[in-house]
């Protein structure tokens, strides 16, 4: 009997480790791929709710980017969460044609969106993912919920900043294109552009990061609705693992999340004679 009760205790906890081993790999991202135009765009999928996109910066990844620093698993918690390797970056294809990149690059934000079903998203950016999260709200205004500027500001139309990434040099050991890296210049957007964007937009960036003198303090005068959120002790490049800045995005795109209209007061019943 003692036999019976140990052997019955081992398979029951078994069970558990087993269901627990489950939710564990249910709570990770899943990660998929879809075709983008006869090019392999790869992605990562986590929780469920109102959808957020996620797009990366310049040599970097959506495992860089957002999963490994939590932004993911912290928004996971109350939204579906999507970020995608752009084209010539992480696990996606990296062709050597212009035409897979620049505007390219914003329409497979929208491919991604069609194929996983999504109408609307808040769609958060950093450094080079700001770029193409400004010009999606501007190419699809009406598939944007929110919008979050990370390390990034306004890449301007006809500005000194178009031209230089117009001649940039591909990075040495980088395995991104230098095609890819030129076509940014194709995102820059004009000043009724910036203007006529309606969705609310929050920008956030490190304290020390050059970007806000490049791009934050030149947008500023033209939106001075959007937020900006300074991250402390912050530079381009670390701003993005800080508890600080994960904190900032899933504020923010918390408060921007439609909520359930509330039930309609029910009047109490009159009381008899």
């Amino acid at each position: 009997m003692i036999r019976f009760r140990k052997l019955a205790m081992i398979v029951f906890l078994l069970g558990l480790c087993a269901r627990a081993g489950l939710a564990a790999v249910a709570d990770e991202p899943i990660s998929a791929t879809f075709d983008a135009k006869g090019v392999k765009i790869h992605y990562l999928l986590q929780g469920k709710g109102e959808p957020v996109v996620l797009v990366h910066g310049l040599h970097s990844s959506a495992e860089m980017n957002w999963r490994m620093p939590g932004v993911m698993a912290a928004l996971a918690r109350d939204h579906m969460v999507i970020a995608l390797d752009l084209p010539g970056h992480g696990q996606s294809d990296k062709p050597d044609k212009e035409d897979a990149y620049g505007l390219q690059m914003v329409e497979d934000v929208a491919l991604l969106m069609d194929h996983l079903k999504v109408e609307k998203a808040h769609i958060v950016g950093y450094s080079m993912g700001g770029i193409v999260a400004v010009k999606f709200m501007v190419m699809h205004p009406e598939r944007t919920l929110s919008g979050l500027e990370g390390g990034m500001g306004w890449l301007r139309e006809g500005g000194m900043l178009q031209r230089v990434w117009a001649r940039m040099p591909a990075q040495e050991g980088s395995r991104t294109p230098a095609v890819c890296i030129r076509s940014i210049a194709k995102l820059a957007v004009t000043a009724d552009e910036i203007k006529g964007i309606k969705a609310p937009v929050e920008v956030v960036i490190g304290d020390r990061d050059p970007v806000k003198r490049l791009y934050v303090a030149p947008l500023q005068p033209v939106r001075k609705d959007w937020p900006v959120v300074e991250i402390k002790d912050a530079g381009h490049m670390d701003c993005i693992m800080k508890k600080e800045f994960r904190d900032a995005v899933t504020d923010w795109v918390a408060k921007q999340t439609a909520k359930p209209p509330a039930p309609p007061a029910v009047a109490a019943p009159k009381q008899g004679p």
